[in-house]
């Protein structure tokens, strides 16, 4: 459990079941509607690794998708580390402070990812550590939505002016993300004191949501997040990673780019990840879908899931494109209808 959650319990916190342990919750279900109107979210699943020394970014350089010597203390990427088959085995999202290089990924993978990555720093002048709970940062919530903005420089002084940006200040590190919805995304980290402080007002203006509302507003801006039931599923491109950025194809050699590049160039993947919602709220991140064209054969695996408020999911699939325009269930050929709706982001075949 969080620290810092022991700030919030007036704002009525609840116990919350995830994956391998126990973390604590907030706010209700919210939906796409009150997602775009605006909503503040403790994120609580998330967690914090710090890579520090002077051979930080040359190391994290050499492993992961994206381009990290030239990352400026403004910038935040996405980046992924891939298994030498080129597999995902982890999505994150990535900015350097003045103490070293940050990478934010689900917390139930982070402690066997850092110990992956550190088998790996042989000689180099890296440390690694579990940042998750440093008080600087240790409180983290998400904002979004058309009232976001408004509400948020109430409490910070300044906030980026552009998607994949950041600033820092006395109140913490304020991150832009992708839109979703129409509206801006911001991630705050800051001090549990601060957290307790700002969260009362915010919330006298914002929907209150948790972990899934957060997941929610990322599905909708079209942005995967590789979790547990789905390492190892994906190379990059199946879920549209280099789309958003993900993916630096000129960085040079990581564990398998030469597969990430040959898809890419050679044009033989024809899979993409797709925006759906389903009648169903128990759909989770690996469970497979299937067309009616093949229903003997799964044409797909649910990424991401979050509940929508409407008593259904919202859910990231990544599917076989030739699917797409078929009847597409989930579980089983007789399992509950998908319904595809628009990323926003223009969806392309692979496809030489």
């Amino acid at each position: 459990m969080n620290s810092w959650i022991d700030h919030l319990s007036p704002l009525g916190a609840r116990f919350h079941p995830d994956e391998a342990t126990q973390i604590e919750d907030f706010g209700r279900v919210l939906s796409a509607a009150d997602l775009a109107a605006g909503f503040v979210a403790p994120v609580t699943d998330l967690g914090l690794i710090g890579v520090a020394g002077e051979d930080a970014a040359s190391f994290l350089h050499n492993q992961l998708t994206n381009d990290v010597e030239h990352l400026g203390t403004g910038d935040v990427r996405l980046a992924g580390y891939c298994t030498p088959k080129g597999r995902l085995m982890a999505t994150f999202l990535m900015w350097k402070e003045a103490d070293g290089i940050y990478l934010q990924l689900p917390r139930a993978i982070q402690a066997p990812l850092q110990k992956r990555l550190s088998m790996f720093v042989l000689r180099a002048k890296a440390k690694l550590r579990d940042a998750t709970e440093e008080a600087q940062r240790v409180a983290v919530l998400g904002l979004g939505g058309a009232k976001a903005e408004s509400a948020l420089r109430a409490h910070v002084a300044e906030l980026p002016a552009a998607p994949y940006a950041k600033v820092e200040g006395p109140a913490g590190t304020v991150i832009r993300l992708a839109d979703a919805l129409g509206a801006p995304r911001y991630l705050w980290l800051t001090s549990a004191e601060t957290a307790a402080a700002a969260l009362p007002a915010l919330r006298e203006q914002l929907a209150l949501g948790g972990n899934a509302a957060w997941q929610l507003a990322a599905i909708h801006a079209g942005v995967p997040q590789v979790s547990q039931p789905t390492q190892e599923q994906f190379v990059p491109q199946m879920v549209n990673f280099e789309l958003i950025g993900g993916v630096n194809f000129r960085k040079g050699c990581y564990p398998g780019q030469e597969i990430v590049a040959r898809s890419q160039y050679l044009g033989k993947l024809k899979r993409r990840m797709a925006l759906a919602t389903l009648d169903n709220a128990a759909a989770r991140p690996g469970d497979e879908v299937f067309s009616s064209a093949d229903p003997d054969q799964p044409c797909g695996m649910i990424v991401n899931a979050a509940p929508n408020g409407n008593g259904g999911a919202d859910v990231l699939v990544e599917i076989k494109l030739a699917a797409i325009d078929s009847e597409v269930r989930h579980g089983s050929a007789g399992g509950t209808a998908l319904s595809f709706l628009p990323l926003p982001y223009a969806l392309d075949a692979i496809d030489a």
